[in-house]
């Protein structure tokens, strides 16, 4: 019986990772088996599992999981055998991944949200303020992004904290000049008439309705040598994000913003021991292109050139052979250099490819409903009594 259990949590996560509209899995009560089948080893697939576990409403095994997470793939621990070592091979082999500040704030958010759904108003505060405290703490992997903020802003408000939900609306409205936080103007209107309807008091507040919609896309690259922002990289999603969207009632922000991160990770001045790296694996994918190829040219001539010593009415089609197999070698060559010089585009893969708040009951009445499939239903039920002044 446990045997097909598992079977279906396999099948619904393979699902997941081929249809972007089925982002919603298609099995019940399987939150037994996810807390139980949780491999450590493989920091992905463990954070995709909180994800799917979130969407399922598994919440004790979010709390649970996630505050493990928090700790253990919080930190960089840099091993010098480990660093030198990786310029000879694909970015990331030898290292554990790390997660990108977007990543622990929306860990803090689930955690924070999973807390609200089962009444444990006071650990979901704590939570928002660990968030806040993620997105602005000079770590290995640093930076704020706008939709964080917008998701703490609106769960401050469920919270009754209007106090909190300001700074946070305030951060979006009029937000500092760091080359990591870009806040559209659109977006820092919106926040500037939060602010001033926390600033009157007497005003109810909105009913919110939070959702993570769609599928975060793929990270595609090109090997660019000039002209590229990031050393030689070229990073794009696919598909790409959704433009901003706002209406009286609520607004649609993409994770756009947790996609420059990815693009950033090389970047000189966000990460320069990386960008070295980057640097230096460069002539050695070249060296490494080479081997094929100096292996491909070596059998073609080596094997035309002994058929024709040995003559023969055979000799024409042992040199074909030996054409045929080298231009085989010589066009692995372009693979190999690729896949030594590829960046790390390890990222938390099960997360939605954009935000929508509303204060809509029904998402399909929102004007900014992008149509897309929900992944994580982030505010499920009606926020706290208007506060007053």
């Amino acid at each position: 019986m446990c045997v097909w259990r598992w079977m279906g949590v396999v099948l619904s996560l393979s699902i997941l990772g081929c249809q972007m509209r089925e982002v919603q899995p298609t099995f019940k009560n399987e939150c037994g088996i996810l807390r139980s089948n949780v491999d450590w080893s493989n920091r992905m697939k463990v954070l995709n599992l909180l994800s799917l576990a979130f969407s399922q409403k598994c919440d004790a095994a979010v709390i649970e999981y996630t505050e493990q997470v928090q700790s253990g793939f919080r930190d960089k621990t840099f091993s010098f055998s480990r660093e030198m070592a990786g310029v000879f091979l694909s970015d990331g082999v030898l290292t554990e991944y790390v997660l990108e500040s977007y990543e622990r704030a929306y860990l803090s958010l689930l955690l924070a949200a999973s807390y609200l759904r089962t009444g444990h108003i006071e650990d979901a505060k704590v939570e928002l303020r660990r968030l806040d405290h993620e997105l602005f703490a000079p770590l290995y992997n640093f930076g704020e992004d706008p939709v964080n903020l917008v998701l703490s802003a609106v769960l401050w408000e469920v919270l009754n904290e209007p106090g909190d939900a300001r700074t946070d609306w305030f951060r979006l409205a009029e937000p500092t000049s760091s080359f990591l936080l870009h806040v559209p103007p659109a977006l820092q209107s919106f926040a500037q008439k939060q602010v001033i309807r926390l600033d009157q008091g007497a005003r109810p507040t909105p009913r919110w309705e939070v959702y993570g919609v769609g599928r975060f896309p793929e990270v595609d690259w090109d090997f660019k040598l000039f002209g590229a922002p990031n050393g030689y990289f070229v990073i794009h999603p696919n598909p790409p994000f959704q433009e901003l969207c706002i209406s009286e009632t609520g607004l649609r922000l993409s994770t756009e913003s947790w996609f420059a991160k990815i693009a950033h990770r090389h970047d000189h001045a966000y990460h320069p021991l990386l960008n070295i790296q980057s640097w230096i694996r460069l002539p050695v994918g070249v060296v490494y292109g080479l081997v094929p190829f100096s292996l491909g040219v070596g059998v073609a001539v080596g094997g035309c050139a002994g058929a024709a010593s040995l003559g023969g009415r055979g000799s024409g089609d042992v040199c074909a052979l030996s054409i045929l197999g080298g231009t085989q070698l010589m066009q692995v060559a372009p693979t190999v250099f690729q896949n030594t010089v590829r960046p790390d585009l390890r990222h938390w893969e099960l997360l939605p490819a954009a935000i929508i708040v509303t204060q809509k009951s029904d998402l399909g009445s929102e004007p900014c409903d992008s149509h897309q499939a929900r992944l994580h239903h982030l505010v499920t039920h009606a926020p706290a009594p208007p506060f007053r002044s």
